[in-house]
């Protein structure tokens, strides 16, 4: 399987996270695409995504599809497009075609993929890490997702604090330094990859390497119990830099879509 077509899988069986959440969301397959909603007024956790390629007017009517999903249960939802699934004629005036749905672009983060993590080029600080699997775990990953990402309190609440939203592939971690809480991050398993999401740190603890070491220490947990070493992401540009010297390089990049 093309590079490509691993990190955007991985990134649909992510996805389905948010329909599961909240316990109030639903999954639907469409034609050609697959759309999250996830209970809530809130455009970024309602998310579509393309299941094969796609070329001509053939987007227009995952489009549509897509629309009339939302339409029934929310007016802000976003979409997750993998460049590489648009034909080349089509990915020139791709914006275009999502503007008529009321769709603007809000980041176009690089997917990269990585056979394996090279060795660390600094010494990383000690940490205690731990699934995300009771009250206060899910406390500790919603309060510095909401902080990290700017996400309201409530809103992140209600997708990261219910039990049963950790059940399914989307398996969540918290790091700490002593008794302070420094980082979280998130592991899919899936498309023969692991996942990485969601990686943020405490504000006051940036720079030190405990994002780093969470993610070693949780990739190489995940490995240990899927047999899995290809570790694919979406980079945000603040962590583009650490992750090229973890070993991944780019492979495609993502458009993101919000409703204006």
């Amino acid at each position: 399987m093309a590079d490509f077509l691993i990190i955007d899988e991985n990134l649909r069986a992510a996805m389905r996270f948010f329909g599961n959440a909240t316990g109030s969301g639903e999954i639907c397959e469409l034609d050609g695409a697959v759309a999250m909603y996830s209970g809530l007024d809130y455009g970024v956790f309602n998310i579509a995504l393309l299941t094969r390629p796609v070329s001509g007017n053939e987007l227009e009517a995952r489009l549509h599809a897509m629309a009339r999903f939302f339409r029934e249960r929310t007016l802000r939802w976003s979409v997750w497009v993998c460049e590489d699934l648009l034909d080349p004629a089509l990915r020139r005036h791709a914006r275009e075609v999502f503007a008529k749905f009321g769709l603007r672009t809000i980041s176009n983060p690089p997917g990269m993929i990585a056979d394996r993590l090279l060795p660390p080029v600094r010494p990383l600080p000690p940490i205690e890490f731990r699934r995300v699997n009771d009250p206060k775990s899910r406390k500790a990953f919603t309060e510095l997702t909401s902080l990290s990402f700017d996400i309201p309190y409530m809103v992140a609440k209600a997708v990261y604090s219910r039990a049963g939203a950790w059940d399914g592939e989307y398996q969540g971690f918290v790091a700490y330094a002593g008794a302070e809480l420094v980082a979280i991050v998130a592991m899919v398993a899936a498309a023969d990859a692991i996942g990485v999401y969601s990686l943020a740190t405490v504000p006051d603890s940036r720079r030190r390497g405990y994002g780093e070491a969470l993610l070693r220490a949780a990739a190489s947990q995940t490995a240990a119990q899927t047999g899995l070493s290809r570790l694919v992401l979406q980079s945000t540009e603040a962590g583009y830099n650490l992750y090229k010297t973890m070993g991944f390089r780019d492979a495609t990049r993502f458009s993101v879509y919000l409703t204006r």
